[in-house]
C-alpha cells in the first residue's frame, strides 16, 4: 500500500506520548530552565559529511565541546579534530566524551555492508561504557501499521534504486537492537531528508512509526534534524530506542 494511503491513520491516531513538538526556545526552557548545564562533551564520527557537519554546527552553538573524527581534511566548526578512518578508532580515542554521533553514510552497492560492519565496530568501543552512541539513521525501516508488520521500504510506491540502501541500515539497526552492552539511541529523519532544506527550529518527535506533520508530509532538512540529534544528546532520555524525526 502506498505511503500516503497511511496519511489519515497518523494524523488521527497520533500516540501524544511518544510524539511531541519541540522549538529550540521550548528546549531550553525545557532543558535548562533557570540553571547551568555542564558543558557535554561529544564526538561525531564521519562529522566531514553533510549531515555531520551541521550536527557539529549545532552542538557548537550551544556551547559544547566537540571533537570531529574524519578521514582528511575538517570541513567542520568542531573545537577539535582527529584524522582517523572509523575502523581505525579506538576504544581509548571515545573515553570520556558523553556522547559519540555515528554520521556515516555509505550509498554504494559495494559499500552498504559497512553501515553493519561500522557501526558495529563503534558499538565495540563504547560498550560496558556511560558514553551514549548516537546513530544517524534511515527512515525506510520505519513502520508504516500499529502491529510492526511492515515498514516504509515496503511499501508499492518505495522506489526499487533505494531499497538496497533501507535494507542495509534496516539490518544494521535490527544488530544494534541487540546491544543491550551499549547505551544507543537511533534517530531517523523523515522520508524526504532534505540537505538543503530550511532550519525552521522546529520539529515533531516521533517514535517507530512513520510519522507525517498537519500537512501529511513526511519531510525534514538536515539542519531541522540536526538540532534534533543533539536536544537527544541534552536530553538523554531514549536510551536503547529508536526515535524519529518531522517538520512540525
Amino acid at each position: 500500500m502506498p505511503i500516503a494511503q497511511y496519511s489519515a491513520y497518523f494524523l488521527n491516531n497520533t500516540n501524544q506520548h511518544t510524539v511531541r513538538a519541540v522549538s529550540k526556545q521550548g528546549w531550553q526552557e525545557a532543558v535548562r530552565g533557570k540553571e547551568t548545564i555542564m558543558t557535554k562533551k561529544i564526538a561525531v564520527v564521519a562529522a566531514n559529511g553533510k549531515a555531520g557537519q551541521l550536527i557539529v554546527k549545532e552542538a557548537v552553538s550551544r556551547g559544547m565541546n566537540v571533537t570531529a573524527f574524519v578521514r582528511g581534511e575538517n570541513r567542520t566548526a568542531a573545537q577539535k579534530v582527529v584524522v582517523k578512518d572509523i575502523m581505525d578508532i579506538e576504544a581509548a580515542d571515545l573515553a570520556g566524551f558523553d556522547a559519540v554521533v555515528d554520521a556515516f553514510g555509505a550509498w554504494t552497492p559495494e559499500t552498504l555492508d559497512q553501515h553493519s560492519t561500522t557501526l558495529a565496530h563503534l558499538c565495540d568501543c563504547v560498550a560496558n561504557t556511560d558514553v551514549r552512541l548516537l546513530v544517524v539513521g534511515g527512515a525506510g525501516s520505519l513502520y508504516v501499521n500499529p502491529k510492526h508488520t511492515m515498514t516504509v521500504s515496503d511499501t508499492s510506491d518505495f522506489p526499487d534504486a533505494f531499497k538496497p540502501l533501507a535494507g542495509a541500515m534496516a539490518k544494521a539497526l535490527g544488530e544494534l537492537r541487540g546491544r543491550g552492552d551499549v547505551k544507543w539511541t537511533y534517530i531517523s529523519p523523515a522520508g524526504d531528508f532534505q540537505a538543503e532544506g530550511e532550519r525552521t527550529g522546529e520539529y515533531i518527535l516521533g517514535g517507530e512509526e512513520l510519522t507525517l506533520n498537519a500537512a501529511g508530509e513526511s519531510i525534514i532538512s538536515y539542519a531541522d534534524y540536526a538540532i534534533a540529534m543533539v536536544d537527544e544528546i541534552e536530553s538523554g532520555d531514549h536510551i536503547q530506542q529508536r526515535i524519529s524525526t518531522v517538520r512540525k
